[in-house]
């Protein structure tokens, strides 16, 4: 069995379409999709984009479904930077009556057994929730703190908009990366598990994209497509930001 691993779409409809456009090249049998599908400009339809694939999918939740529906129930959205409180708002609202009763659905974490691989263990941000930060800089400590318990060989997360790849003792953590909205050069980032574990970035016509994105009526439309698909934000620049959350400090 093969199994795509797409994390953090936050939206973006046109990187979401260039992944499943290679993933059906693949040939998967499997997407699991790691959270955070929204907010963003086009949450509505990047969920009847996955549900309407033809690819048997499994979802988990993320901080950013978790803010929604917080926000769906009337909630201040307090513990949400307050930047980012409108296009949660408006996210929420975007979703038909049926897609906010299936988010409110789905688990914190799903297991899978991947031919080649063995049980992997799906999260979005850590096994004990969605906020968590992990980095490939965090240190072995607080990473086994962080993942203490896991039986399963592998772990794969995201939340963090960053791929890597690394070890805490016995177990692998994967990082899937971000499809829509990466801390990384521009393009589509994600995982295909099975019989081995690759680390993949799909390009797309970012141009493009970014014109989908503008003409949306999403609150961040102009400096989402500015800054999360034509001019992304470094890996080092945001290590540095989060050095202060991941265990480093």
């Amino acid at each position: 069995m093969k199994v795509a691993a797409l994390y953090d779409i936050h939206g973006n409809l046109p990187a979401l379409e260039a992944v499943l456009d290679e993933v059906r090249r693949e040939g998967v049998d499997m997407v699991m999709v790691g959270g955070d599908v929204m907010p963003g400009p086009m949450p509505r339809e990047c969920l009847d984009t996955l549900l309407q694939s033809g690819i048997p999918t499994e979802f988990i939740h993320g901080n950013g479904e978790s803010a929604v529906l917080e926000s769906l129930r009337g909630g201040t959205l307090e513990t949400v930077q307050e930047r980012f409180r409108e296009g949660i708002r408006w996210s929420a609202q975007q979703l038909s009556a049926d897609q906010r009763a299936l988010i409110a659905q789905w688990p914190p974490t799903r297991r899978i057994t991947i031919d080649g691989i063995g049980d992997v263990l799906f999260c979005h941000a850590t096994p004990r929730n969605d906020t968590e930060i992990l980095t490939k800089l965090s240190p072995p400590a607080h990473v086994a703190e962080l993942f203490a318990g896991v039986k399963e060989p592998l772990a794969v997360c995201g939340h963090t908009h960053m791929q890597f790849d690394l070890h805490s003792g016995a177990l692998r953590i994967v990082n899937a990366g971000s499809v829509g909205m990466p801390f990384a050069p521009p393009g589509a980032y994600w995982l295909l598990l099975g019989p081995d574990v690759q680390l993949r970035h799909t390009p797309y016509d970012l141009q493009i994209a970014a014109t989908r994105i503008r003409l949306t009526s999403y609150p961040d439309a102009k400096s989402f497509a500015n800054d999360s698909v034509l001019h992304t934000r470094p890996e080092d620049e945001v290590l540095g930001l989060f050095a202060a959350a991941d265990g480093r400090s």
